[in-house]
């Protein structure tokens, strides 16, 4: 009797019921098993993926289901349409109102793969896993007339300019305007005509998205009837590119590193020289100026300036401007300044400019960078800066920050006139408006061109002269006023607006 009660009280074995993809069976297991040793004992097996309910390793009672969960993944791979964007390019040149399709738009194509999860056959998740472009959309350009009442004037050179980001040039009067470049991405970082008048050197951004690159330099011909923008391969150019003073297919260059921090690169403050044929293939890269630090402030830049007959080359950076030894490479200082402490993540760089002989350099300095017992630090002077003589002579005294002196074509006489901007409020130059004004060589005789009273003062710009003309009243300068161009001329004073569709944004006249 003992023997038979203890037999009846001990249990050996549990039932379990598992449910597998919906079906519920029923099993008997060793007492004190865990989810993975009954369904081993049972061989169920799991997939990679499989898991159950509880999980594996929680310990089984009598009566208690296990749940298994059959998942499974699959990859999809699904074709999108890439809508192309629409581009439109204002034409003065045409009647206003008029539309003419100059690109038409193209659908891209991109792929997204994703990942999806099954549980028990039902769809529970999707996740992208990778989206490629295949094909890049093209957009549709389309150029619209808004022509402008104003009355042309007769021109000397060429004055080419980016509007809407796309370059355009005028030739002969300012009536005579066609764009050479529309593709639509032109940066504005870079931009400048050949000595010959004939390639135009220009900067893009990039295509797609690439954290690697800022931008890339192009060359176009634009005397050609259907002008085709030429890849140089250079990318990464934002402060300096600049053709070298009487070669035609030849110009120089400075390059950055992208970074992900502000100011968005790390000035590599080295200088280049690019040559071509007359079909626009390369020819030569050389380095003149290797990488190198670029002293204090050095990671946003250097700048380099031609003198006009090309046998001198002048440099300047955020603590000093010197000379390059075009044939060693070798950066001598003429003048070492503390740098301006700019309230953001940019650095100051004085502007240069050199006189026709040659001999001096126009530039813009801080009075206590060489002036002794200076009673306000935080003027910045107009100057010419002899590198012969290390003698430095004020000129104007307060212009600003942003002064961007421009020297005029000499006259038969060997005269010329500066051109500059000055600041309206010289104790807040970096943030404040600036006036267009005139001087002669030695800073005598200032008079300001404009704006007149009650206009808006100009943003800070490099301005320009037209080239050499046998009178003065047909001598202008050409500068920029709320994205239009405007001429004004120095000796009549008169103020001619030439643009009207308020999308300009750089400027040159050659």
């Amino acid at each position: 009797m003992l023997s038979g009660c203890s037999l009846i009280g001990q249990q050996n074995e549990l039932t379990i019921w598992v449910t597998d993809s919906g079906n519920s069976v029923s099993y008997k297991v060793p007492v004190g098993s865990t989810v993975s040793q009954a369904l081993d004992y049972l061989n169920i097996k799991l997939d990679t993926l499989d898991r159950t309910d509880p999980t594996l390793i929680s310990l089984l009672s009598d009566g208690q289901t296990i749940k298994i969960i059959r998942v499974k993944e699959e990859f999809e791979v699904v074709d999108s349409v890439l809508p192309f964007e629409q581009q439109t390019i204002k034409n003065e040149s045409i009647a206003e109102g008029h539309k003419i399709l100059i690109q038409s738009g193209v659908n891209g194509l991109q792929q997204t793969t994703y990942r999806i999860v099954f549980e028990d056959g039902i769809e529970v998740s999707r996740t992208v896993v990778k989206t490629e472009i295949i094909q890049q959309s093209k957009p549709e350009i389309v150029m619209i007339g808004v022509q402008s009442p104003y009355t042309a004037v007769s021109i000397s050179g060429i004055i080419v300019y980016i509007s809407s980001s796309n370059a355009w040039i005028m030739e002969n009067n300012t009536g005579n305007r066609r764009a050479v470049v529309t593709t639509g991405d032109l940066d504005g970082r870079i931009l400048t005509l050949s000595p010959d008048r004939k390639w135009l050197l220009f900067s893009r951004s990039p295509q797609e998205s690439n954290t690697d690159v800022i931008n890339s330099l192009w060359i176009v011909d634009i005397t050609d009837t259907n002008p085709e923008p030429i890849d140089t391969k250079i990318r990464n150019v934002v402060h300096y590119a600049e053709w070298i003073p009487g070669k035609n297919q030849t110009f120089t260059y400075s390059t950055v590193e992208p970074r992900s921090v502000a100011p968005g690169w790390q000035a590599n403050n080295d200088l280049q020289m690019y040559s071509f044929d007359e079909n626009g293939k390369k020819l030569n890269n050389k380095v003149i100026v290797d990488s190198n630090s670029g002293g204090q402030y050095g990671w946003w830049g250097t700048v380099f300036q031609w003198s006009p007959d090309g046998s001198r080359l002048a440099y300047s950076r955020p603590d000093s401007i010197g000379l390059v030894d075009y044939s060693t490479g070798e950066m001598q200082s003429l003048i070492d300044f503390s740098p301006y402490q700019p309230k953001s993540d940019w650095a100051w760089v004085p502007s240069i400019s050199w006189s026709e002989n040659n001999q001096i350099i126009y530039t813009v300095m801080n009075s206590d960078g060489y002036k002794q017992n200076t009673p306000n630090a935080a003027q910045y002077d107009l100057v010419a800066l002899l590198p012969d003589s290390g003698k430095i002579i004020t000129l104007s005294e307060g212009c600003g920050l942003f002064c961007y002196p421009v020297l005029s074509p000499t006259d038969e006489q060997g005269r010329f006139s500066v051109g500059f901007l000055s600041s309206i409020i010289p104790e807040q130059s970096e943030t404040s408006r600036y006036n267009l004004k005139l001087m002669d060589r030695d800073g005598s005789n200032q008079i300001k061109l404009y704006p007149g009273e009650g206009i808006q003062g100009l943003s800070p710009q490099y301005i320009a002269w037209s080239p050499s003309s046998e009178s003065e009243e047909d001598r202008w300068i050409a500068f920029i006023a709320q994205g239009n161009i405007l001429l004004a001329n120095p000796s009549t004073s008169t103020i001619r607006q030439i643009s009207g569709d308020s999308s300009v944004t750089k400027l040159i006249w050659r």
